[in-house]
This record gives structure tokens, sequence and C-alpha cells, in this order.
């Protein structure tokens, strides 16, 4: 398909930019994962079953994978028009995000929805994303890039990076998905937002808007995006870009941010972890300092683990200090936690030239704290 060519040669061209940066250091993971399945579709996210599979969005293929414990692979669902995101499952449904339309570069309708499956086959649409932000636009009055930078400045910003400064258009990409109750939350990669859906009703409403990411351009800066002189010392907001959403045992919502604009490690760890009420849509941050966060899962002791995408693998957070400790994984997209283990896609853009060969790998979380 059109959009899958797009979205594999823009991952192709993020992987030769990766390939002469250096990533920070961190300590070796104690544990070799071990790898379930591979030869995976661009990766993106996966989530735990009950019964011990695991369900993978092989996103740039529009398909749902199953992986069993003993690594063999099935398709749960596929729709090779669609972008085929997250997914959460509650006792015999599985409900998956899927999208069309999102950013410039895909000229097709604006669409997105949850479909929900239940374990008979019977299917159905709850939600409509694109109807919510097409009405409300919910960072239309959220000011991006430079304030106050000249004009004479501005014409001088080299073609091909956003506008010196302009609000948020009105785009949509569901793109990660948890469950509460009756409601699903939604981490829109396209508005900027956090959405809930009513699973009864498929009533649709924004929950909260994350902030704007700044970054303060430095001369090294400067001449690495080959950006005028003018810029230096001037801070650009760029729009914050939620990746994946998770509950929280304190019942607020944990939000992995990426901070749109480069994400490889040319610009440094922009990242952050929001925590989002989701009574009131009070924000707040609980880290920052993260390489491209793309995923996250919560344990039952309150520890967070982060998918870094273009860092040194999976993150783990201590909950009460926010001690940091790097566990496993490179061009990691995605984290999920099932009885005591944790999963993580790795490998899930492909080398330059070379086939997509994604991986799902697993790591024993109580073999690793012994260590």
């Amino acid at each position: 398909m059109r959009n899958q060519r797009r979205v594999l040669a823009s991952a192709a061209a993020i992987a030769v930019l990766l390939a002469p940066a250096a990533t920070a250091s961190a300590a070796p993971a104690e544990q070799t994962p071990v790898v379930l399945a591979s030869g995976l579709v661009g990766p993106l996210h996966v989530n735990a079953d009950q019964d011990g599979s695991v369900i993978v969005s092989e996103e740039f293929a529009g398909r749902l994978t199953r992986v069993q414990a003993d690594g063999s692979k099935s398709t749960v669902y596929s729709a090779p028009d669609w972008d085929v995101a997250g997914t959460a499952e509650r006792r015999s449904t599985l409900y998956l995000l899927e999208s069309q339309g999102a950013g410039p570069m895909d000229d097709r309708r604006l669409a997105g929805h949850i479909r929900a499956i239940s374990d008979d086959g019977t299917q159905w649409t709850l939600g409509d994303f694109a109807s919510l932000e097409s009405e409300e636009n919910a960072d239309g009055d959220t000011r991006y890039g430079f304030r106050n930078l000249p004009d004479e400045c501005a014409a001088q910003l080299p073609a091909g990076m956003p506008p010196a400064s302009y609000t948020g258009d009105v785009d949509s990409h569901p793109y990660s998905i948890a469950l509460s109750g009756r409601t699903a939350y939604v981490a829109d990669a396209g508005a900027n937002s956090v959405v809930s859906v009513d699973l009864r009703s498929g009533d649709t409403e924004t929950v909260a808007l994350l902030p704007p990411q700044p970054y303060r351009i430095t001369a090294d800066v400067a001449a690495t995006l080959q950006l005028p002189d003018c810029v230096v010392g001037r801070t650009y907001a760029f729009e914050p870009v939620p990746t994946d959403v998770a509950v929280g045992s304190d019942g607020w919502l944990y939000v992995t941010t990426l901070p749109g604009g480069p994400e490889d490690p040319r610009l440094g760890a922009r990242g952050s972890v929001y925590k989002v009420n989701p009574d009131n849509g009070r924000v707040r941050l609980f880290a920052d300092e993260v390489l491209s966060p793309t995923g996250l899962a919560l344990d039952d002791d309150g520890d967070i683990y982060v998918a870094s995408l273009f860092g040194d693998g999976v993150l783990r957070i201590n909950g009460d200090e926010g001690q940091r400790t790097v566990l496993t994984g490179k061009l990691t997209a995605d984290v999920t936690i099932g009885d005591s283990t944790l999963y993580a896609t790795t490998d899930a853009l492909p080398a330059p030239n070379q086939a997509p060969d994604g991986k799902l790998v697993s790591l024993d979380l109580d073999r690793h704290a012994r260590h």
C-alpha cells in the first residue's frame, strides 16, 4: 500500500540517520532476553493476553499477529488499507485502533475508531476520533514554533522544516489504548491529546491536551539542523505527540510523549512521561529527558517500563525515587507485562536497505529482580 511504503521509507531514512549517532551509555542488561518471534513488519505495539499469548500490531502491514509461548504466529486481524495500531483485551473482547488520513502526506479522508472483536468473530466499531478532532481541533488554539521571530529570520529557515510559528492543525492518529471500567482511553498522536471513548455508547471526548515541548536552539543544534544563526538562543515549541497510555493504580493515566521534532539522538533526550487526571484533565510531568519514548507498561509495584525507541531499549523507572535502569532491547517500540514477564518489540524499524525483521522478546522480571 502507498501509506505502508511511505512509512517504511521514513523508517529506513531514520535508521540511516541513527547509524552514526551515539546513544547515552548504560549498564548492560543482566539477563539476555528470549526471542519469541522474528520477521515482524513494523511491530510498533504489543499487548499481553490473559491466556499467555501476546498480540503484536504489525502497523506497517496493517495486521494483528498473535504469538504463542512456543513462538507460533497466527493472524488475528488484517486490514491492509488501515493503520492498525494499539490493542487492549477484556474477557472475550479484543479492542483495536485503526485509522486513515493522518498527517500531511496521507491524502485519504481522515477516519479513525475502535474496532471490537468478540471471541465468536462478531465485530463492531466504537468512537469517532476524526469527527471529534474536526469539530474541536484540540490544539487549534495552541501556538507552536518560535515566538516573535522576525520575518527576515523566518525567511532563512530551510525548506522542509515546520513553519516558524503556527497553531495546531486538524489531525488524528489514534495510536494506543488502555481500558478502565467502561471507558477506553486513547493516546491520539495526531490530535496531541488523550481521548476517552465510552465502551457502551461510543461517546468520544477529549480528556486532556498535552503541553508544547520547548527546546532552546544552541549554536551546535543550529549547525546540525542547518538553521540560520538568527535562531540561536531562541526557543522552539515542538508539538507533543502522545504515543502510549496506561492506567495507574492511583487512577491517573500515564502517557509517553515524543517531542514532535527530530526523534533521533541529535537533539538529545527530549521525550517525557506525563500523568493525566482523567476526571479533570490535569496534566503533571512524571519523567523527562527520555529519548523517544514510544511505549510504556506499569507493574504492581508502581514502577514504569518505557520503550525508548532510539535509546538503549526498555527503561525501568522506579515509581518512588525515579531511578532508571536499562533492561533490554534496541529500536524498542513497545513494552507490556504479563504474569511477571516483560514483553517488548525490538528491531521495530528496518536496517538500511534491509527487509523488516522486527522481533518480540521476553524477559523474566522475577529472575531479573533477583540479580
